[in-house]
């Protein structure tokens, strides 16, 4: 195998759920045995999406507009938070990895997060998973963890 194929089968593992052979009741029992971080395809998949999610968020635009999130932009390097978010993403979705940084709650607290930037980036990540056709049901798994870290990141006032 070519290490363009390697290359491009790993960038699209994040879609892999693997059957092989026809779907029987036991093939299905399987997969909805598997956490989501399995069916996702692993960690390498997983740091794939976060990667380019994260090169979507850092130039965005309307996210840089609030002068907070453009200093935090410029205080965390990129692959920093990378690591950061793939271990988060690992964890919850019940994968090996441990998260070891900042709670959700204080990481965003000085950034004043409005409703309207949060949903620029939901909008930015379900963006990313389309991009590797990742399915309804993942899709839906990943913005449910998303949405229960909203209540910490969301800011309640503005300065």
């Amino acid at each position: 195998m070519s290490t363009r194929s390697i290359s491009h089968w790993m960038s699209l593992a994040i879609v892999a759920i693997v059957l092989v052979g026809s779907q029987t009741a036991f093939a299905q029992e399987g997969e909805e045995q598997q956490s989501l971080y399995d069916r996702l395809g692993g960690l390498a998949p997983i740091s794939v999406v976060v990667n380019d999610f994260i090169d979507a968020l850092i130039p965005d635009e309307v996210l840089n507009a609030n002068p907070a999130i453009d200093t935090a932009r410029k205080r965390v390097p990129a692959p920093y938070l990378k690591y950061h978010v793939t271990a988060l993403v690992c964890q919850a979705t019940g994968g090996p990895c441990q998260y070891h940084g900042r709670g959700m709650k204080e990481t965003h607290a000085d950034m004043y997060i409005t409703e309207q930037e949060w949903d620029r980036m939901v909008i930015l990540f379900k963006e990313v998973l389309a991009k590797y056709d990742v399915p309804t049901k993942e899709t839906q798994e990943l913005l449910e963890i998303i949405d229960s870290t909203k209540a910490d990141i969301v800011a309640s006032s503005q300065p």
